[in-house]
């Protein structure tokens, strides 16, 4: 395995246990899951919020 593919694992197992740590402790919670899912909808989506879609969920 070259070094750039031994970096990038280890940056991803870094950020999957962050990510497990921050949920355990409760920095990231399913409401905070639901409005960055909503924004990335609509940075992605713009041109149907400007038609007046309304991408919120639940």
């Amino acid at each position: 395995m070259s070094r750039w593919r031994v970096r990038a694992l280890i940056v991803l197992v870094y950020v999957i246990i962050g990510l497990y740590v921050a949920w355990v402790y409760d920095y990231i919670t399913p409401g905070l899951l639901k409005d960055v899912a909503e924004a990335l909808l609509a940075v992605f989506l713009w041109f149907l919020v400007l038609l007046g879609i309304n991408l919120h969920i639940g």
